[in-house]
C-alpha cells in the first residue's frame, strides 16, 4: 500500500517547478488544527457535528440565555427540531454575536448549515460561521487562455478578508439557496464580467477542503475547483468592485508569484493542484 507521504511526493513530481518544502508548508496551514480548544458543536437531540466553538464563547451564549446547552461530546443548539425553529435558532445566536462585537460585519447573506453526513439542517448569516466552526461550500475557477496563460484576480484593497492578495480568477460562497453551478455563475459575471457561455472546456477538476484557524474562528471550506479556457479576446473586467485588478500570467510567472506567497492560501493551493493536472 501506498504511503500518504509517498503519495504527496508523486503529487510534488507531477509538477516539478512547484518546490515541495513550499508547497508542504501550504499543505499544513490549510489543514491546521485550531488555536485553542473547541467544543463539537451539534443540535439538540442530535449526534452529528454541525461546528465547533470555544468554551468561553459557549459559556456567554448560554449566559444570554440563548438556546445552547451541555450535551455529552460538547454544546448542542436546544431548538425543537423543526427546520424553522432552528433557523430562528440560528438567527438569535447570530444576532447576539453581532450585537456584542463577536463579529464585526454583516453580510445579510444566509449560508447551509450541514451536519457530518452532508445533511442540511439549516440556515445561518454568513457572517458568523467562522466563530461556530460551521463549514461553507466554494467554488474557485480558473480560466486559461489559449496559450495556458492564468487569468488571477487581486482582491480590493479594502476587502475585510486578505486585501491585496492575490486570487483565482474568480472565487465565492454558496449561498443557502443556490448550488455549485448557480455559485459558478453568478460569481463569474459579480467578479469577472463573464459568462461561463464564453468559455469552452469548462469542467470540475477536483474538490479541496481547508480547516485552519483564523483571527474570527475557526475555517472549515470544501472548495469544488473549476477549469475552463476562454477565447481569445475574452479578458476579465470587475463588476462589483472587490477586484482591484486583473492579470494574465504565464506558468513560470504564476509559479513565481506563488512562491513569493502573494496569492491567499485557498486560491494557492487551488492553481497548485491545477499545475498538477496541466
Amino acid at each position: 500500500m501506498t504511503s500518504p507521504h509517498a503519495r504527496r511526493m508523486d503529487t510534488f513530481r507531477m509538477n516539478p517547478f512547484v518546490d515541495p518544502d513550499w508547497r508542504e508548508r501550504l499543505a499544513r496551514k490549510l489543514d491546521a488544527p485550531p488555536l485553542r480548544p473547541r467544543l463539537p458543536l451539534t443540535l439538540a437531540q442530535a449526534t452529528a457535528t454541525i461546528g465547533s466553538i470555544e468554551p468561553a464563547l459557549a459559556e456567554r451564549l448560554a449566559a444570554a440565555g440563548l438556546p445552547l446547552v451541555s450535551a455529552a461530546a460538547g454544546c448542542a443548539i436546544g431548538a425543537s427540531q423543526s427546520a424553522a425553529n432552528v433557523d430562528a435558532s440560528f438567527a438569535d445566536i447570530a444576532q447576539w454575536l453581532h450585537a456584542n462585537g463577536v463579529v464585526s460585519g454583516w453580510r445579510n447573506e444566509l449560508l447551509s448549515v450541514a451536519d457530518g453526513s452532508g445533511a442540511v439542517v439549516g440556515k445561518i448569516e454568513r457572517a458568523v460561521v467562522r466563530p461556530l466552526g460551521i463549514a461553507t461550500h466554494a467554488v474557485h475557477l480558473i480560466v486559461r487562455n489559449a496559450r495556458g496563460d492564468v487569468w488571477v484576480q487581486q482582491r480590493a484593497l479594502d476587502k475585510s478578508t486578505d486585501p491585496g492578495l492575490w486570487d483565482t480568477t474568480m472565487g465565492g460562497l454558496s449561498s443557502a439557496a443556490e448550488s455549485s453551478a448557480q455559485t459558478l455563475e453568478r460569481e463569474t459575471w459579480e467578479e469577472a464580467g463573464l459568462r461561463l457561455s464564453q468559455f469552452s472546456d469548462v469542467r470540475v477538476f477536483g474538490h479541496l477542503t481547508v480547516r485552519r484557524p483564523l483571527a474570527e474562528g475557526y475555517m472549515v471550506e470544501h472548495i469544488e475547483m473549476v477549469q475552463a479556457v476562454a477565447a481569445e479576446g475574452v479578458a476579465p473586467m470587475n463588476q462589483d468592485g472587490e477586484v482591484e485588478r486583473f492579470e494574465c500570467l504565464d506558468p513560470a510567472t504564476l509559479i513565481e508569484r506563488l512562491h513569493s506567497d502573494a496569492f491567499t492560501l485557498e486560491a494557492a493551493m487551488v492553481l497548485v493542484r491545477w499545475l498538477d493536472k496541466t
